[in-house]
């Protein structure tokens, strides 16, 4: 493997702290990526030093834990593998308008090797930095990072992805959605095209519906400059939530190279659409004081950083269609909510009750269900069986198997990607602009005031839809 620099534009930011450098961390403890030269870039006036500090830190965030885990350990209070400690030694802090040609050409200048360039950055911010950078001469080879989301809509997706594609070939651009990097996520290729007992019953003749959750016991957690601009449509479903329901529902691939795993995924992203009409098939709520695990929390409008007239929803439902011939007719719930009571991180696949169950069979009343879980990883497969008592009255029972969390983390598994210059786990331009090309009907509703903002307590279940029939 050459060598290569990753720039960070926007390191001082909290995603690089708190995600990417982690993952980093990991990606470099594994020693994947020898050779590493580490800049980052932003208008703070930090010195190598300050940088140098906060790698250290968030590569030690890792470190420490897998380190202990290993060992049976209590974790020290600092530990960072010797290949992550000396990219962290040597990483340097540019100065950087991002914004500015001139600013981008001397950060360039400091390459060593093939650059990636990652754009931890806001989404207008980003789009800023593509126009600079064409005015820029990128090294050979050059890979751009992009995080999600991947434009406001279908519209502006389409603007910055003709905007990438003056500046490098489409397979060297990463857009990162780090829901691909978890295990649990990628496991489920696994559970439907390896196993023969699940993938032919995954389909409308047998599942009655689909569930896709993501349901969480946190509230703002201080991303209130992020989340009260994005909200829970755009930050979870249109990213997260309709990945992970492109690899529930995709057809086999012929073989797992990026080219057949990302057109399997935009045919079925392509055959995707609201059930009906935003009014019946999508809801919006936020939630307001309440209880969350013992913390008292205020109303989401009333949360430091949050303008109230944006009207943010802190949950949002969505029900779609799959106009395939192995998915049509059956719907699929996607779902994402902030300060709900039961946190809740699933995909759920509800089947069809038995077409008769003979007469004097009883308690037959809970439908087979395979569950998998992204928090904790798991798979469950909740059926039901002659019980031990009356053998002519049936018991629900639930099978589970516990997921290993993998190698890497998420963002160390996308980023090994980036490095390798494998692009399977990052969403193409054309899927990018499907995901919001399929909630467009919703956000344009909900800004027409069409589908009411309704409140829930925090620590409470939320409010719901009722799947159709």
């Amino acid at each position: 493997m050459t060598d290569q620099t990753l720039i960070i534009l926007g390191a001082s930011g909290d995603l690089t702290a708190r995600l990417l450098l982690p993952g980093l961390g990991a990606l470099l403890t594994a020693g994947h990526v020898p050779g590493l030269t580490l800049i980052g870039a932003a208008t703070d006036d930090w010195d190598d030093a300050r940088w140098r500090q906060r790698v250290h830190d968030s590569f030690g965030a890792h470190g420490a834990s897998a380190a202990a885990e290993s060992a049976g350990q209590r974790p020290p209070a600092t530990y960072t593998a010797p290949a992550a400690s000396d990219v962290a030694d040597r990483a340097r802090w540019v100065r950087t308008d991002v914004t500015d040609p001139d600013d981008l050409r001397r950060l360039l200048g400091e390459v060593h090797g093939s650059a990636v360039i990652f754009f931890a950055l806001p989404p207008a911010v980003t789009a800023k930095a593509c126009e600079a950078l064409l005015g820029v001469d990128l090294p050979a080879g050059t890979r751009l990072v992009l995080e999600k989301p991947f434009g406001t809509g279908s519209a502006s997706a389409a603007e910055l992805n003709a905007l990438l594609s003056r500046l490098v070939p489409e397979e060297q651009v990463h857009r990162v959605d780090h829901f691909l990097g978890k295990s649990t996520v990628l496991n489920i290729l696994g559970l439907r095209f390896a196993n023969r007992i699940f993938e032919p019953v995954l389909d409308a003749m047998h599942v009655e519906s689909v569930e896709i959750v993501f349901d969480e016991n946190l509230a703002l957690e201080g991303r209130a400059g992020y989340y009260d601009k994005a909200g829970a449509l755009a930050d979870m479903i249109q990213s997260h939530l309709l990945q992970i329901l492109a690899l529930i529902t995709m057809e086999a691939p012929f073989t797992m190279a990026a080219a057949e795993f990302r057109d399997r995924k935009a045919d079925v992203l392509r055959a995707t659409r609201l059930w009906d009409d935003p009014a019946t098939s999508s809801l919006r709520a936020r939630y307001t004081a309440g209880d969350l695990d013992g913390r008292k929390l205020p109303d989401y409008a009333d949360e430091p950083g949050v303008d109230a007239a944006r009207g943010t929803e802190t949950l949002a439902e969505i029900v779609l269609a799959v106009d395939t011939w192995r998915w049509a007719g059956v719907p699929f719930r996607l779902r994402s909510g902030k300060a709900v009571g039961d946190s809740r991180k699933e995909a759920v696949i509800t089947f069809k009750r038995p077409p008769r169950v003979p007469d004097g069979l009883h308690g037959c009343d809970q439908p087979d269900r395979l569950r998998i879980g992204f928090g904790p990883d798991h798979l469950a497969i909740d059926f039901n069986i002659n019980g031990p008592g009356d053998p002519f009255e049936l018991d629900p029972v639930t099978l589970e198997a516990d997921f290993g969390q993998g190698d890497l983390p998420p963002y160390g598994e996308v980023l090994r990607g980036v490095f390798s210059d494998d692009p399977t786990l990052s969403v193409r331009a054309d899927t990018a602009e499907q995901c919001w090309r399929i909630v467009e009907p919703v956000i344009e509703a909900w800004h027409s005031g069409a589908v009411p903002l309704r409140e829930y307590p925090a620590g409470s279940s939320g409010p719901t839809l009722p799947l159709p029939r």
